[in-house]
């Protein structure tokens, strides 16, 4: 597996500042686990009867990148369903399934455009208690939930990657 370049999280200072670190030390990760790879094995379900690959996560993660950072956050909706067709990305299964409707490097490009679209819509808010509607009850929902509730969807997603990889091709890592 290449190195890739990730992110150093600092071990003191402004809770906005680490948050972020965490959570782009994370998107770090989950690049360096897809990267090396072919079509093919990014493509390949190494846990039967699960659906879940490499790529599907990539598709998943973006979709989530923008469905809180975009459309909860900011209330606006314009890439919601990239893949999965669904406003919502635990809504059906399109993320994990179709993985030849999109090239793998349409799909990394994707996932890296909804990543620095989470960055720059996060920054364009005051601090961490810039407030939206959560979108199942109606309670506001603080953009620091939202970045913590990201570092935790992409560390549960990490440990998937993980798993994948070492099946694919036996490389593991943190």
């Amino acid at each position: 597996m290449t190195e890739a370049r990730r992110t150093e999280v600092p071990l003191n200072g402004d809770e906005r500042a680490m948050l972020n670190a965490f959570l782009d030390a994370q998107r770090d990760t989950l690049e360096w686990k897809c990267s090396g790879l072919t079509a093919e094995q990014l493509k390949d379900a190494t846990s039967p009867p699960s659906p879940l690959t490499l790529l599907g996560l990539l598709r998943h993660l973006t979709e989530v990148e923008y469905f809180w950072l975009e459309g909860i956050l900011l209330g606006q909706g314009s890439h919601l369903g990239l893949y999965s067709g669904q406003a919502n990305p635990v809504d059906g299964d399109g993320a994990w399934t179709d993985l030849d409707s999109h090239s793998v490097d349409t799909v990394m490009r994707n996932w890296k455009e909804a990543c620095d679209a989470s960055k720059r819509h996060a920054a364009s808010l005051p601090d961490l208690d810039a407030t939206a509607a959560y979108p199942w009850d109606n309670e506001p929902v603080t953009l620091r939930w939202i970045t913590v509730h990201m570092i935790r969807e992409y560390s549960r997603h990490i440990g998937h990657a993980d798993l994948l990889r070492e099946r694919i091709d036996g490389v593991t890592g943190e």
